[in-house]
């Protein structure tokens, strides 16, 4: 509240004050007419009359070129710049040394060896389903009969996860002989 009672009395100095308001308002320099042409100011970044008048001159010369004479200039300014012979277009090469050294370092790395199998039993010949179910009893620890009828009449079904391949391998004739369609993955 103090404040606003003292803010008509702000206003009143500030006309009164004795320094002309064109001062504050431009720069120095700029009312003294002391800027030359040479110098600006930088114009703010993404503003489009920030191109050179010399540059834009250049570019238009270039766009207006035939594929001849882009070639030429290419050549000149490859001469005068001291610039390899390599292509202009780098880029379309990369991925293609990418993929050939990807697949050169898959050929020297060694092939991951699978050492764990999952047995899964995919169907079944009906005519030998108790057969099926007495041996999955057995070779099942802790699995009763009806534990094991179900299992079996749940098929496709995973028998056994995380084995060695030899065990897989056992497991799978001994139910394949007893008319189970068996997968090793």
């Amino acid at each position: 509240m103090l404040f606003l009672r003292k803010l008509p009395r702000a206003i009143s100095l500030y006309r009164q004050c004795t320094v002309p308001r064109r001062f504050f308002a431009t720069p120095a320099a700029a009312v003294d007419g002391q800027v030359g042409d040479k110098m600006k100011m930088p114009p703010p970044e993404g503003s489009a009359d920030a191109d050179n008048p010399k540059l834009v001159k250049l570019v238009n010369e270039i766009a207006a070129l035939n594929l001849l004479e882009v070639s030429e200039l290419s050549g000149l300014l490859k001469r005068k710049l001291n610039l390899p012979d390599a292509s202009f277009m780098p880029m379309a090469g990369i991925p293609m040394a990418g993929a050939q050294a990807a697949e050169e370092e898959e050929e020297q790395a060694p092939k991951a060896v699978q050492t764990a199998f999952k047995v899964k039993l995919m169907k079944f010949d009906e005519k030998q389903k108790v057969a099926l179910i007495k041996e999955v009893k057995s070779l099942l620890e802790g699995m009763n009969l009806v534990q094991a009828k179900k299992f079996v009449e749940s098929a496709p079904a995973i028998v056994k996860e995380d084995i060695p391949k030899d065990e897989a391998e056992k497991l799978k004739e001994a139910l394949t002989k007893v008319g189970a369609e068996i997968v090793i993955e």
